[in-house]
């Protein structure tokens, strides 16, 4: 036993085959954002709704989104959304490449995690916040008021476009980029970026570090022979969390900048204050701890089971589940 080689407590970047893990990871990726989705959506108009007019909860908004829209209410904007496979793909290839870049200086293991979270999450928000944008808008065209009647021929969006219930989502999708584009010209799709930027490249570097120093931690706490694969996506569910908690205000903000096109983040900011006042901190935070929580978990579950698949065969022995 003393003679064998310690198991790989994280596999790197040199260590896969990558014509296995990309392929993978991006079917991974889009299985779980179609399975997440519909809580993303309840977050989003628990955001954005006005001193709770409609929806008083998780649970309350996702029973009237049912009845009211049926699951394809759920759903709106996914097709959109689904592009964030793409950058999900440029993601988890910046992380990765940025910690096996940085492994050749003398950095700080958890510095090295912090700044590849970071960059990762910075390429990612370029390519996907305008399909973002769009999605949010998709998302929002049940948002109506209360006593408003989904027979209507033509739906009101909150912002005053009227859409037809009878054009099909792509041509809804390309009604709601001329609208964007119309008002604010091509940096209208970036609207929010500065604020995305502001809560998903934190976001994510703390959560990258916080999931190697909780994987840590578990590691002492839980028995030697306990699976490493459960440790680690129990140590991403908690990161998950303490990030969510964390950056819940500047999510708010962000959706508001993007759908809503309040001219800067400390005008919605305060927006928000004077509607919300302390409540600001916890608006929508119920869905997002519910969706950041399961997120984070399948995840690491998907990433670090693909990561074992596609482990190069003279690492496999040292590889431990």
């Amino acid at each position: 036993m003393d003679n064998e080689e310690p198991y790989l407590r994280n596999i790197e970047w040199h260590m896969m085959d990558k014509t296995v893990f990309f392929p993978l990871s991006m079917l991974s990726h889009f299985c779980i954002r179609g399975s997440l989705y519909p809580l993303t959506l309840i977050k989003t108009r628990l955001q954005l709704q006005k001193n709770d007019q409609l929806y008083k909860g998780l649970v309350d908004a996702g029973c009237k989104i049912y009845r009211t829209e049926g699951v394809s209410g759920l759903y709106r904007g996914f097709w959109v959304n689904s592009i964030q496979i793409l950058s999900g793909f440029c993601y988890i290839g910046t992380y990765e490449g940025v910690r096996h870049i940085s492994s050749q200086y003398n950095i700080h293991p958890q510095i090295k995690t912090l700044i590849a979270g970071g960059s990762a999450s910075l390429v990612g928000q370029t390519i996907i916040v305008p399909f973002d944008v769009i999605s949010q808008h998709l998302m929002l065209l049940g948002l109506t008021e209360r006593n408003s009647t989904p027979q209507k021929k033509y739906v009101l969006h909150p912002l005053g476009l009227t859409i037809n219930p009878a054009r099909s989502k792509f041509q809804t999708a390309v009604d709601i980029g001329q609208y964007i584009y119309y008002q604010d010209g091509f940096l209208g799709f970036y609207r929010g970026y500065v604020a995305s930027l502001c809560t998903y490249v934190p976001n994510s570097a703390i959560w990258w570090a916080l999931y190697h120093v909780f994987q840590d931690k578990l590691g002492v706490v839980f028995p030697e022979n306990t699976s490493h694969l459960f440790i680690q996506c129990l140590a991403g569910t908690l990161s998950g969390f303490a990030t969510t908690v964390i950056t819940n205000p500047l999510d708010t903000v962000r959706a508001r900048l993007q759908v809503q096109r309040t001219n800067s983040i400390s005008n919605a900011s305060r927006s928000l204050w004077r509607e919300e006042g302390l409540w600001m901190f916890s608006k929508g935070l119920s869905a997002r701890l519910v969706q950041s929580v399961m997120f984070s978990f399948s995840i690491i579950l998907g990433y670090e089971t693909i990561k074992r698949v596609s482990v190069k065969e003279k690492y496999k022995d040292n590889v431990r589940w």
